[in-house]
């Protein structure tokens, strides 16, 4: 349809303007039409003897990207594949000192500034400190007009949406799994212990974001 055209055509623009922006803030950033440029993108990234890691990203798994690496013969740290929640933290705790790390990223303003929501805080230790190099798999969806508003979709749009999956497969539960809302709730079970904006990227080309218009993660 015609209209979609006319999607494509902005959601086009609004990712090279993103990622040029992004570059000025130190970040290696790419925008990249489909999501198989990404993955092929992605890949080229991760040199083969790197051991790599990843957070909770559904944007990763969208692209193929966790699939690839895990059936691919590269050496990684698969906090997924833990038996018991025990292991399973152990694995976080060493994930933080894979050579790659991947994940998703919650907003992004148009000016180029990251803005991440977490639980435990492992995903967003790894992005600030620690890996060598750090992939972020995001679609243009997630680009919002100002940093304002970039916080305001990681709390009310991801955060929720992410509980949602998360109440699929345990028995946490909190406020935004009944209503779908931000309530700005201190439930035990919140997600939003930690909220993060990441302004610049330092050391220069660490954290390195693939942007593409595809419907991906949440």
């Amino acid at each position: 349809m015609l209209q979609n055209q006319f999607i494509t055509e902005r959601n086009s623009k609004l990712g090279q303007k993103t990622a040029e922006n992004l570059k000025k803030r130190f970040f290696d950033a790419y925008y990249v039409q489909t999501k198989e440029e990404a993955l092929k993108k992605a890949v080229e990234l991760i040199p083969k003897d790197h051991t790599i890691a990843w957070g909770g990203t559904t944007s990763a798994n969208d692209i193929g990207l966790i699939k690839y690496i895990t059936e691919n013969g590269y050496t990684v740290i698969n906090r997924d594949a833990a038996k018991t929640p025990e292991e399973k933290a152990d694995l976080a705790r060493k994930s933080l000192l894979s050579d790659t790390y991947i994940m998703g990223t919650n907003a992004i303003s148009e000016d180029g500034q990251l803005v991440n929501i977490d639980a435990t805080g492992n995903r967003i230790a790894a992005l600030i400190y620690g890996p060598k190099s750090v992939i972020i798999i995001a679609g243009v969806k997630k680009v919002m007009p100002s940093l304002e508003d970039a916080i305001k979709r990681a709390r009310t749009i991801a955060a929720p949406t992410n509980m949602q999956r998360i109440a699929k497969n345990s028995e946490r539960n909190t406020p935004c799994t009944i209503n779908g809302t931000c309530m700005n709730c201190t439930s035990k079970d919140s997600i939003c212990s930690h909220i993060v904006i990441t302004r610049l990227c330092k050391p220069q080309g660490r954290i390195k974001i693939i942007l593409t218009p595809d419907d991906i993660g949440f």
